[in-house]
């Protein structure tokens, strides 16, 4: 269930992060309280994952995760660069993340 909420908590991650960047500096309502909620929910779920996975596992698992999903949402969806070096360095992130797993 640790490994549950982490992977949850980590997409939660770049629902903020683009929730924070929509929000033009909380200028912004919608944005402004979707990034609160789902902030808040992150990090709730990362400390429930804690419990049972050590830190350095988990924290470097939930930024990875969050990292490139907030980079794919922007090459994806905000017309952000798809270069294949880009995309390269987002799959040796998820290498990473995979490895950390494994290596539990």
């Amino acid at each position: 269930m640790a490994w549950i909420a982490l992977v949850l908590s980590g997409l939660l991650e770049t629902a903020w992060a683009i929730a924070l960047d929509r929000s033009a500096g909380f200028t912004r309502p919608l944005p402004s309280v979707i990034f609160a909620i789902t902030l808040v929910l992150s990090m709730a779920g990362l400390a429930y994952a804690l419990r049972e996975i050590p830190v350095g596992t988990g924290y470097a698992v939930w930024v990875g995760i969050g990292a490139t999903g907030t980079a794919a949402v922007g090459m994806l969806v905000l017309g952000e660069s798809t270069s294949l070096p880009r995309i390269g360095c987002l799959l040796l992130v998820v290498a990473g993340v995979v490895g950390l797993k494994i290596f539990h």
